[in-house]
């Protein structure tokens, strides 16, 4: 099925239910929801639009645009410009969703509380964690948060993104960027390596001499032979690969000096993103909902494991085979949605069912994919059956792919935005 805004949408609303009234008889049940992302904004969405004013759907964020982390690889590869990555909230907010902007900076599960930078707070029912990711410090010995404007991670939408792409094209003449990659687990597995096809792209078209390379810790990634295929067809002998066998999971940088130490040996980047090992965005910490670094969750409804009035969505929590895209968030948003109506007015909730598709561009119409369809048991969210991409495929399937992903992207954002 070739994937377009309509055929999307219409697929999520195959989780529609049946509405019914308030269980309570004079007050709305009260929903808050924290981040407005894939996750988060589609299930502030979903609640509000399902319950037909039935609940009160506060979504708390602190962006007035947001600007989606999927696709922004193909910005840095000139395939898109940042203004077709930002979405606003107003049609949320026409929806009937309360669009606060402000910083949730505490949790009260006690009281059912959610405290704002701006001050006072919020009551809630039922809360949803949604906030997408935060870094683990110290992951790369020498890189920090403080570091980014010298070496950009750009694994956040938006102004990281912007930096990355300003530095790629400011390279000097046969420069050197060097791409540290995280360990898994980390948002998007495709993600670093799209990103060094279409590093690639834009420096072949301005900068053909330039090199990159790629200090990994992991053996193998997501769609590895595609990946290779790709690079050896379109960037001969432009990207270097370093695995842990080499000295890939031994790795210092030194952003003043602009250097890489891999096990001993530095290499001087002229651009060098650093993408750090991840963990959930640290108000699930805050809120106390956390096993080490993600927070765990009960696949059927997205709840979390220690507290069941808070559901916790997309690359922050911890459920088992789906990988941590913006398609599965979107897609365990829906779920969450329909636990919480249940819950709060007695709703129809169906079993739970995912989707998910990672879509990465090679190279000009080179589109390859990957994905799967899960479900819920009583351990985790399980993996039902798949599909990938094939080497070897004709240019016009791998077109038509690319020509999905397109059909894609707007349908997941006016499905999380209205």
């Amino acid at each position: 099925m070739k994937l377009n805004r309509r055929s999307f949408i219409a697929a999520g609303a195959a989780t529609a239910t049946l509405g019914a009234p308030s269980l309570r008889a004079n007050t709305k049940p009260r929903v808050v929801v924290i981040g407005g992302g894939a996750g988060g904004a589609t299930v502030a969405r979903y609640v509000a639009k399902d319950s037909k004013g039935e609940i009160d759907v506060t979504l708390i964020e602190p962006t007035r645009q947001y600007y989606t982390c999927f696709f922004s690889n193909l910005y840095l590869g000139g395939f898109r410009e940042m203004d077709s990555l930002g979405h606003s909230y107003g049609n949320l907010a026409a929806g009937g969703v309360n669009v606060v902007h402000d910083w949730a900076i505490g949790i009260d599960r006690d009281a059912k509380t959610v405290a704002l930078a701006g001050g006072g707070s919020v009551p809630y029912d039922r809360l949803v964690l949604s906030p997408g990711i935060d870094f683990v410090d110290g992951a790369v010995p020498g890189w920090s948060t403080m570091a980014q404007n010298a070496m950009p991670h750009a694994y956040k939408g938006g102004s990281q993104t912007e930096l990355l792409r300003a530095q790629i094209n400011a390279m000097p003449e046969g420069g050197t960027f060097v791409m540290v990659a995280p360990p898994n687990p980390y948002r998007c597995p495709p993600g670093p390596y799209e990103r060094v096809s279409m590093v690639a792209h834009t420096l072949k078209a301005n900068n053909p001499k330039a090199k990159i390379i790629i200090v990994d810790p992991k053996e193998k990634f997501s769609k590895q032979a595609l990946f290779e295929e790709g690079w050896g067809k379109h960037y001969t002998g432009m990207v270097e690969r370093i695995g842990p066998d080499f000295g890939g999971a031994n790795v210092e940088v030194n952003p003043d000096e602009m250097t890489v130490n891999v096990d001993g040996e530095v290499i001087k980047a002229d651009v060098c993103n650093v993408i750090p090992a991840m963990k959930a965005g640290k108000i699930c910490e805050m809120a106390g909902v956390t096993e080490g670094n993600w927070a765990p969750v009960s696949g059927h409804t997205m709840q979390s494991k220690i507290d069941e009035n808070i559901h916790v969505l997309g690359d922050a929590c911890s459920q088992g085979d789906m990988p941590k895209s913006g398609f599965s968030a979107n897609s365990q948003a829906k779920v969450a949605a329909m636990a919480v109506r249940g819950a709060l007015t007695g709703s129809k909730v169906f079993p739970a069912k995912f989707s998910n598709t990672c879509w990465s561009l090679i190279d000009t119409d080179d589109g390859v994919k990957v994905g799967a369809t899960y479900e819920a048991t009583d351990e985790k969210i399980a993996k039902v059956d798949g599909f990938i991409s094939q080497t070897g495929e004709d240019a016009d399937l791998r077109k038509t792919t690319y020509e999905e992903s397109v059909g894609w992207y707007a349908g997941i954002t006016a499905d999380m935005f209205g």
